[in-house]
C-alpha cells in the first residue's frame, strides 16, 4: 500500500486538477504523442496568446478528479492525454484546431464546454465558429444596416410629406 505521504500528494494533485477544471469555461483532452519538443513549445505560445494553457497530469488522477466532479468522458482518458484549460469558449479550440492541422500527431479526443460534453465531431463545430471579435462585427454591421433603412425610409416619408 501507498505511504499516507504520497496519497497526500495524490489527492493534492487531484485537488489541484479540480479547481482548474471548475474554473475553467473550456477544457479539452488531446493526445499529444508525436509531437517534437519544439512543437510542443509553438503549441504553448500559441495557447498563451488565446489565454490558455494545458498540463500533462496521470490518467488515474485526471479520471478521479472527474469522476469527483461527476463528469464522465467514457474512453477519452485512455493513453497519453493532456489536459487543456481556457477561459474563453471557442478560442481554445480553435488554437488546437489550427495546430493539429499543420500537426497531424497532434489529435483532439473530448472537451467540456461550459459544463457540456463534447465529443470529436461537436469540437470541430466550436472551431468552425467565428471568434467573438467577428460575431460583434458581424452584429454591429447589421444594426447600422437597420439604422440605415430606417433612415431611408425617414427621408422618403418626410419628401412624400411635402409633396402634399
Amino acid at each position: 500500500m501507498a505511504s499516507e505521504k504520497i496519497l497526500k500528494e495524490k489527492q493534492a494533485v487531484i485537488d489541484e486538477i479540480k479547481e482548474k477544471v471548475e474554473a475553467a469555461t473550456s477544457i479539452v483532452l488531446f493526445d499529444y504523442r508525436g509531437l517534437t519538443d519544439a512543437e510542443i513549445k509553438e503549441l504553448r505560445s500559441k495557447l498563451k496568446e488565446s489565454g490558455s494553457y494545458y498540463k500533462v497530469f496521470k490518467n488515474t488522477l485526471m479520471n478521479r478528479a472527474f469522476n469527483d466532479l461527476s463528469i464522465d468522458l467514457g474512453d477519452a482518458l485512455t493513453g497519453p492525454s493532456a489536459l487543456l484549460l481556457g477561459t474563453d469558449q471557442v478560442a481554445p479550440i480553435k488554437t488546437l484546431t489550427e495546430f493539429a492541422k499543420d500537426h497531424p500527431a497532434l489529435e483532439l479526443k473530448v472537451g467540456i464546454i461550459d459544463g457540456e460534453i463534447a465529443d470529436k465531431a461537436k469540437l470541430k463545430e466550436y472551431a468552425s465558429l467565428p471568434s467573438r471579435e467577428q460575431l460583434l462585427t458581424m452584429l454591429a454591421g447589421g444594426m447600422i444596416g437597420i439604422a440605415r433603412d430606417l433612415s431611408i425610409c425617414l427621408d422618403l416619408y418626410s419628401k412624400q410629406l411635402e409633396e402634399k
